[in-house]
This record gives structure tokens, C-alpha cells and sequence, in this order.
């Protein structure tokens, strides 16, 4: 609760019933905005990747997906993911080994992933309120 006496947790549910109202009533809108948001994150991933990992062999960027919607705790979500087989190695570091077995350091992880979410976040928050304008606009019939 804020000190000037505005309670924003009351808008936020607010928020979040309009998104489960316009999940029942519009799912189709619901479902093309997820896929859309989806597209924006991935934009967003393959360009922080492009400037944090060194070596471009082309599998590691190539490896970045967008999902399916699909339904988590009963909201409708999408992901991002890598697909490339080695991408949680570049997402979360690895321990550098020699062809004998020894261990002769550890290759810090980029954390692209991480970074491109965390950069989202406001506009995926400035797009939820576009969608719910919009969708009121419309009416929720």
C-alpha cells in the first residue's frame, strides 16, 4: 500500500479479472495477443544473444523458439526457449574440461535469456493495458 492512501493491488486484480473475462469471452483475441507477445520476446532474446555470445556458429541463435499458448495454473502462457542442445550451457555457464577429463576452469553463463525477459517486462505490462483498452473498447460481449 502506497503512503498517499492509492492502493494499486486492488487495480491489478482488477486487471487480472479483465484478462480471465476477456480469456472466456475472447479467447480467439486472447490467444493471437499471447502469440504475438511471443513473437516480440523472441525478437527480443535473439537480439540480446547476438550481442552477448562471441562466437556465432548460427545453432545457438537459430535454437531460439516461441511455444504454443498453452494453459499454466489456468492462465493462458507462452515461452521462449533455446531448443539448440547447448543453449543452457551458454545460458547458464559450464565447467571447461580437457580431452583427458581435467577440469581447467569455468565459462560464465550470458544469462540472455534472463536479460531479454527482465528488458520486456515493461512492455509486456504496456501492451496488457493496450489489450485490456482495447478490449473494452469492444465491449466483452
Amino acid at each position: 500500500m502506497a503512503n498517499d492512501g492509492f492502493d494499486s493491488d486492488e487495480l491489478n486484480e482488477f486487471a487480472d479479472d479483465l484478462l480471465q473475462l476477456a480469456e472466456k469471452t475472447m479467447p480467439k483475441e486472447t490467444r493471437k495477443f499471447l502469440l504475438k507477445e511471443g513473437n516480440k520476446l523472441k525478437k527480443r532474446v535473439t537480439k540480446e544473444a547476438e550481442l552477448a555470445v562471441e562466437e556465432h556458429t548460427g545453432d545457438y541463435i537459430a535454437g531460439v523458439r516461441r511455444g504454443k499458448v498453452y494453459k499454466y495454473d489456468g492462465d493462458q502462457s507462452i515461452r521462449v526457449y533455446g531448443a539448440a542442445s547447448h543453449s543452457n550451457l551458454v545460458e547458464y555457464g559450464h565447467r571447461q574440461v580437457t580431452e583427458d577429463g581435467r577440469e581447467v576452469g569455468f565459462v560464465k553463463g550470458k544469462f540472455v535469456f534472463q536479460a531479454a525477459y527482465d528488458d520486456f517486462a515493461d512492455t509486456y505490462e504496456n501492451d496488457v493495458e493496450a489489450f485490456i483498452d482495447d478490449l473494452l473498447d469492444k465491449g466483452l460481449h
